[in-house]
C-alpha cells in the first residue's frame, strides 16, 4: 500500500490547523502543522514536504516571507496560500512570482482537495509506492538531495539540456544516469566522456568520430560519442575544461543538430539529450574568456546542484553501511557493520572529497577489518586524523575548570587572595575550588621545591 503524501500545514490558529489537519488526515494525507514561518522552515529541514498550504498572514516572518524562501530553497516544491480579504492582492502577486494557488477564507474543503490533488499530479514527483528504480543509485534521506531528486525527476521527462554542478566526488555521473533512466530515452544508450581526461587533439575525434586518412593514424571510418549515442543521453563531465575551440563545434552541433566528421564534407543527423557537470565556477570561466558565454545558455537550461556530502551529514551512516555490504558481498567477507564510534567519526569527518572519498574509506577498513565490526581505530587510520577524543559536558567543564585555576595560581605564585580576586571569588569559595580539583597552592610558590601537577 503507498504511504500517504506528506503535506505541511502553517497557520497560527491552532482551531484552523487541527480542524485542516483532521480531514486532509480523513484523505489519505501525512500531515504536519507548524504555528509560524519559522517553526515550517526547521520543519522541512528535517522532512521534505510534497505540499505546502500556508496562511499569509503569520506571527513574524509572513507567509510571503516564507514563500519566497522556499522558493529559493525548493524551487520545485508546490505552494498554496490561504488568504484573508485583505491579502487577496498579495496572493495574486505571489501566484505571479510561482505560488501554486490561493484560496480565500473561508475555503471551500472540496476545492483544497482538488487544489492539492492537481499539484501533486503536476510535481510528478514519485509516490513511495511507486517504481524509484531510476535512482537506486542515489542513497540518501537527507531533505536537500529530496529536492534535487524531486526537479531531477520533474526535468526528466522533458528534453532540456542540465547542467549539473557540484564538487568532485558529489555523485554529478549517478545523478545523470539516473535523470536518463526517468527520462523517455531509457532504452538509448547513456554515454559518458570526461572532458578533462582525454587530450584536446583526440577530444574532437571522440566526440565527433573521424573518416579514414583524416589524420595520422585514422586508418578507418569511426564515429564519434554523439552518432553511438543516437537517441539516448550523452553526459560531457567537467565541461569547463573544454578547449575553447571544440566548445565552438560543440555549440554547432547543439544549434543544428548534425555533426560532421574529422575529415569529412558531410553531416549526419544526431537525436541527443546532452547532460553536462562541472565543479569550477562557469561565471568565472566566461568573465575570462576560457568558456563560451553562448555555449554556456545552451547547455544551462536547467541547474542541478548537488550537495557536498559535509551538508548531508544525516546520509553518511545510510551510505557507509551501503557501501559496507556491497563490498563484504563483492569481496565475500562476513561483515556486519560499524562499531557505534567508528560510526561516530565518520558522520564528523570533514569529507573533502565527499562521497567517493566516503566509498574509499569503508573500502579500505572492509579490506583491513579481521572482525565482523568496523572498528574506530580502523576508521581514523582509513581517514588519517588523530583519535578523536568526545567528553561529556560535565567533565569538559571539569577539565576547563581545573586548567583554568592551575593558570590563576602560575600568575600568582600560588597566592590564593590574588588568585581568588583575579577569578572574582571569595577565598573560601575559591580554597573549595582548589580542593575539589586536588590542587595545592604552595606548590605553586617560588619557594617551593614542587611540581605543579598535570
Amino acid at each position: 500500500m503507498p504511504t500517504p503524501r506528506h503535506l505541511l500545514l502553517v497557520d497560527d490558529d491552532a482551531d484552523l490547523l487541527r480542524l485542516m489537519s483532521l480531514r486532509l488526515r480523513a484523505n489519505g494525507y501525512r500531515v504536519t502543522a507548524a504555528g509560524s514561518a519559522e517553526a515550517a522552515q526547521a520543519q522541512m529541514a528535517i522532512d521534505l514536504p510534497a505540499l505546502v498550504i500556508s496562511d499569509i498572514r503569520l506571527p513574524g516572518k509572513d507567509g510571503l516571507a516564507l514563500f519566497d524562501d522556499i522558493r529559493a530553497q525548493y524551487p520545485a516544491l508546490p505552494v498554496v496560500l490561504l488568504t484573508a480579504h485583505g491579502t487577496i492582492p498579495d496572493a495574486v502577486d505571489a501566484t505571479a512570482r510561482g505560488a501554486f494557488a490561493y484560496l480565500t477564507k473561508p475555503y471551500d474543503a472540496k476545492i483544497l482537495l482538488g487544489k492539492i490533488e492537481q499539484a501533486l499530479s503536476l510535481t510528478a514527483c514519485a509516490d513511495a509506492g511507486e517504481d524509484e528504480a531510476w535512482r537506486e543509485e542515489l542513497i540518501s534521506r537527507s531533505p536537500r538531495m529530496a529536492q534535487v531528486l524531486s526537479e531531477a525527476r520533474l526535468v526528466a521527462a522533458s528534453d532540456a539540456s542540465i547542467l549539473i554542478r557540484g564538487e568532485s566526488g558529489t555523485g554529478k555521473e549517478l545523478l545523470a544516469r539516473a535523470i536518463h533512466r526517468a527520462s523517455r530515452r531509457a532504452k538509448a544508450p547513456f554515454i559518458a566522456v570526461n572532458c578533462a581526461a582525454i587530450p584536446e587533439q583526440l577530444l574532437e575525434s571522440e566526440l565527433f568520430g573521424h573518416v579514414k586518412g583524416a589524420f595520422t593514424g585514422a586508418v578507418e571510418h569511426r564515429k564519434g560519442l554523439f552518432q553511438a549515442a543516437d537517441g539516448g543521453t550523452l553526459f560531457l563531465d567537467e565541461i569547463g575544461d573544454m578547449p575553447v575551440p571544440l566548445q565552438v563545434k560543440l555549440l554547432r552541433v547543439l544549434q543544428e543538430r548534425t555533426v560532421r566528421q574529422v575529415g569529412a564534407n558531410d553531416t549526419a543527423p544526431v537525436d541527443v539529450r546532452i547532460i553536462s557537470a562541472t565543479h569550477r565556477d562557469l561565471d568565472a570561466a566566461m568573465a575570462d574568456g576560457s568558456f563560451r558565454e553562448d555555449l554556456y545558455y545552451r547547455l544551462n537550461v536547467v541547474t542541478l546542484a548537488l550537495p557536498m556530502l559535509a551538508e548531508r551529514r544525516e546520509d553518511i551512516a545510510l551510505l557507509a553501511n551501503h557501501f559496507l555490504q556491497m563490498i563484504a558481498a563483492r569481496d565475500q567477507k562476513k561483515l556486519n557493520g560499524f562499531a557505534p564510534d567508528a560510526l561516530e567519526i565518520l558522520v564528523m569527518a570533514s569529507w573533502p572529497g565527499n562521497v567517493r572519498q566516503l566509498y574509499n574509506v569503508v573500502e579500505q577498513v572492509c579490506a583491513l577489518s579481521t572482525a565482523p565490526l568496523i572498528s574506530a581505530v580502523l576508521v581514523q587510520r582509513a581517514l588519517r586524523v588523530p583519535a578523536l577524543e568526545v567528553l561529556r559536558y560535565a567533565d569538559a567543564k571539569q577539565r576547563f575548570e581545573r586548567a583554568y585555576l592551575i593558570q590563576l595560581l602560575k600568575l600568582t605564585d600560588g597566592n590564593v587572595t590574588d588568585a581568588a580576586r583575579l577569578a572574582d571569588r571569595n577565598r573560601t569559595e575559591f580554597y573549595r575550588l582548589l580542593q575539589k580539583n586536588g590542587l595545592d597552592p604552595s606548590v605553586f610558590r617560588g619557594d617551593d621545591e614542587g611540581v605543579a601537577p598535570e
